[in-house]
């Protein structure tokens, strides 16, 4: 089981020039493992990029992808990151979707396969992440 971050998915969706291939690979061999799980952030964050929810829903479609809730205690913990954040001096007021992805996955005890490590590693120093930079 995985939680796929909407980076890898929209990376083939729009045949990212730079990124399709690696997340193409990696989004294959985890939905070849299954299940690949996606949240309420991951799910916003593609249908930013579609005019109409069936768009959507092709994208995601609910045989290759297990839709989980963020559990509260993944809120919490994106919270708390968050807070962190702001005292390293960052400047969003708001909680970033990031944090509640990388908050989700390490309550589920579930990988994250995404390619912007940075923030996660910084995050949730516990997350285990599915990246280029292994």
């Amino acid at each position: 089981m995985v939680l796929v971050d909407s980076n890898v998915i929209l990376d083939v969706a729009t045949q990212d020039p730079h990124w399709s291939l690696w997340s193409r690979q990696h989004l294959k061999e985890a939905l070849n493992a299954g299940p690949v799980v996606i949240n309420v952030i991951v799910y916003g964050e593609i249908a930013f990029a579609c005019e109409r929810i069936e768009e959507v829903d092709e994208i995601l479609p609910a045989h290759l992808y297990h839709y989980r809730t963020i559990p509260r205690e993944a809120a919490f913990l994106a919270a708390r990151a968050h807070a962190a954040y702001r005292q390293r001096a960052g400047q969003r007021q708001m909680i970033l979707p990031d944090f509640l992805i990388g908050a989700h996955a390490l309550v589920e005890r579930i990988p994250l396969l995404t390619r912007d490590a940075r923030r996660y590693r910084e995050a949730f120093p516990g997350l285990e992440l599915i990246t280029p930079q292994r």
